[in-house]
């Protein structure tokens, strides 16, 4: 059989090794693919590992030969899963394997929006405490998270360990998941209204649907507590950008951080760019070697297992 791998720049820049994957069978590595030479890239190859190229109805229709798509990610909504059912194409993919590196970098951006970090370090780099006339100084005010209520939505992975991490600081904890039944009394589960009109700190940790989609718009933003911190490391899509830029102007927002946004890579005209207190990342919260190289690992024990008429992690 013959592979692709679509968009390996994305997982490996020279610091893991693909071996896992690379040793199984003949696979031809492309380091980014386009919308526009996916085509030529998979050509008649039989199995595809991808990220973020687009598999609909017009490209199984257009690749014959396909038979296994292995998404290197968690979320698969690249993938249209009933035409990938209809032209029998089997589709897996890698839960869990991230938790622990976006939990960290979602506190990480907690942590920095609660005690403005970088801001004062650059303030003491360029000679401010230098000239200071009194042993500290603060240019915006710190925050300390213990006895603060954080609003968690959605309770999955991600979000049970942000739940653990919140009470290690001893916050009050929120959480607001579709399903609150299938966990009896594990959280303090409540409506998103709830969440909107309590939290000091609000963290996205849902998938994109037709139901979150821009749920961090002008009419929600505006039943939330003045001068509340919004973090999301989930989906860029389920954020209006205008409507929070506005509120970060506003100061009715006090501070965001994002590790996605609506469309990426992220385009020069995206107006959380000239937003205040707007921390961004360009998606690294996925990103940690240890979690690049179990992502490689469970992706090739996926592949081996469909290849042995098996089912690991098959959507």
């Amino acid at each position: 059989m013959k592979a692709v791998y679509l968009e390996a720049d994305a997982v490996n820049r020279g610091d893991i090794s693909l071996e896992p994957i690379t040793s199984i069978m003949n696979t031809t590595i492309y380091g980014n693919t386009t919308e526009e030479n996916k085509y030529d890239h998979i050509g008649d190859a039989e199995v595809v590992y991808a990220n973020k190229i687009i598999f609909d109805e017009e490209t199984f229709s257009r690749l014959p030969n396909l038979k296994y798509i292995g998404i290197c990610a968690t979320g698969y909504n690249v993938v249209d899963v009933e035409a990938a059912r209809r032209h029998d194409v089997v589709v897996t993919n890698v839960p869990a394997y991230s938790t622990e590196s976006v939990a960290q970098l979602a506190w990480g951006f907690i942590i920095e929006t609660a005690s403005r970090i970088g801001q004062h370090n650059e303030s003491v780099h360029k000679g401010d405490w230098v000239r200071s006339e009194t042993f500290c100084y603060w240019l915006s005010p710190v925050m300390e998270l213990a006895g603060k209520t954080i609003g968690i939505i959605g309770y999955g992975n991600i979000g049970r360990r942000m739940v653990e991490i919140a009470k290690a600081f001893k916050m009050n904890v929120k959480v607001y998941t579709a399903h609150p039944e299938k966990y009896g009394n594990e959280a303090d589960f409540v409506s998103l209204e709830e969440i909107w009109e309590r939290s000091d700190i609000i963290s996205l940790h849902c998938p994109m649907t037709s139901e979150t989609e821009k749920m961090i718009r002008r009419e929600n933003i505006s039943r939330m507590k003045d001068g509340v911190i919004i973090i999301n490391v989930s989906r860029g899509g389920l954020i209006d950008e205008n409507d929070l830029a506005e509120a970060l102007r506003s100061g009715k927002v006090a501070a965001a951080a994002a590790d996605v946004v609506t469309v990426e890579p992220m385009r020069e005209d995206n107006p959380l760019l000239a937003a205040p207190n707007m921390c961004l990342t360009p998606h690294i919260a996925w990103a940690s070697i240890e979690a690049r190289q179990r992502l490689i690992s469970v992706v090739a024990e996926n592949v081996k297992a469909y290849l042995n008429g098996e089912e690991k992690n098959r959507i």
